[in-house]
């Protein structure tokens, strides 16, 4: 079991040290998972090369506004803040940012979606989207963590400590997505129940 647990971490380890920002992406929106400036910096860059219509900032602090991201963020970038970006504010882990991508993707119609997020938490955030919205094209776009040296991060307490903390709730998030009826299959399981109550009171 140890082994499994060892091998498994490894190709952890290789996706996040293999993850590379893609070339010429685009969607139809992009989603920013909060945790630092430098995802909404690289979520505003891409939305300032006009690779998507719109950016939501899922798990924004709600006393957290425009103006103070404006002032966190590179000039050049806060013209599209009033314009093209959305606050998400209900977020507070990454399943609520899955639960608030999904609303704000079905509420604006949209069928692809760019994800913003740091090179370690993406395969979590890719794993919890994915389960929350199957149906909806998800491109990643990770974001360099200047804190984790990839290249020789065992040698680094802060980086393996990072890496195991990420392992364990990759690993967690798995075996509870696993376990988890897909929303499409939810979905349709609840418009049979409505539609069988529906028709019971009818008779």
């Amino acid at each position: 079991m140890i082994a499994l647990l060892g091998i498994d971490f490894l190709r952890f380890e290789r996706q996040v040290s293999h993850f590379a920002e893609p070339g010429d992406v685009r969607a139809e929106g992009i989603v920013a998972l909060t945790g630092g400036t430098a995802r909404i910096d690289g979520a505003l860059a891409l939305l300032a090369d006009n690779r998507a219509e719109r950016l939501l900032i899922s798990g924004v602090n709600p006393s957290v506004g425009r103006r103070d991201i404006a002032t966190a963020v590179e000039a050049s970038y806060r013209a599209s803040l009033d314009q093209r970006v959305e606050l998400g504010h209900s977020a507070r882990d990454t399943i609520g940012n899955a639960d608030e991508a999904r609303a704000w993707v079905e509420r604006r119609g949209f069928h692809s979606l760019i994800v913003v997020t740091s090179d370690y938490h993406m395969p979590r955030s890719m794993a919890e989207l994915h389960g929350a919205m199957p149906d909806v094209e998800l491109i990643p776009y990770p974001v360099r963590n200047p804190q984790l040296d990839m290249d020789r991060w065992w040698r680094h307490p802060s980086s393996v400590k990072l890496l195991l903390s990420e392992y364990v709730k990759y690993t967690v998030a798995r075996a509870r997505l696993a376990f988890k009826a897909p929303r499409s299959a939810r979905s349709t399981e609840s418009t049979a129940a409505a539609t069988a109550t529906t028709n019971e009171v009818l008779r």
